[in-house]
């Protein structure tokens, strides 16, 4: 009697061949359906939603761009110093805001004004105290210059208005045809 007790304690729950093959049947066909249910519910997401009216657009908006490059006139003339001070540099020359010196103000320039031109023209395009930098922006280095010298002049600077650069291939051709000619 202990020995048929001991054998069913033994026994598993498949005890006919045909139970066998059930069994391994379905551990074979019961994972592929689950991974192909799983492969169809994360590629559904890749589908244009329902209603989209242009699933190109919608492909166009997700890739877009993130930043641009602007391509300026270099060719186009150069401001004046007023000009350029009207646009730029007035909201805060003109009030004084931020313990910018007032144009005109020749006791609050005349130190800056002593410091040479190129000094104010690197203060401006760099930045000093609560002035932001100003190279880079609507106007060329140039054109920020101008408005150096004409805040200084309007406040008892005696400074040329920069002229123009020169372009850089006419310098070049006009050396390479100087040397032919000396020939």
């Amino acid at each position: 009697m202990s020995d048929n007790h001991h054998e069913e304690a033994h026994t598993g729950p498949i005890k006919t061949p045909k139970q066998l093959l059930l069994a391994g049947f379905f551990s074979f066909v019961i994972p592929i359906f689950a991974i192909i249910g799983l492969v169809l519910y994360v590629t559904s997401a890749d589908k244009p939603a329902a209603g989209a009216v242009n699933p190109e657009k919608a492909i166009a908006e997700r890739i877009q761009k993130v930043g641009m490059v602007e391509v300026r006139d270099a060719n186009r003339p150069l401001k004046g110093g007023e000009e350029v001070f009207k646009a730029q540099c007035t909201a805060c020359h003109t009030s004084g805001a931020a313990g910018a010196p007032k144009v005109g103000d020749a006791a609050a320039w005349s130190a800056r004004i002593k410091t040479g031109f190129e000094t104010l023209v690197q203060s401006a395009l760099k930045g000093k105290g609560a002035m932001a930098p100003q190279g880079g922006g609507d106007f060329n280095d140039t054109e920020i210059a101008r408005a150096v010298a004409y805040m200084a002049n309007a406040s008892g600077g005696k400074f040329d208005e920069p002229a123009a650069p020169a372009p850089a291939g006419g310098d070049a051709a006009a050396a390479a045809a100087a040397p032919a000619a000396s020939r």
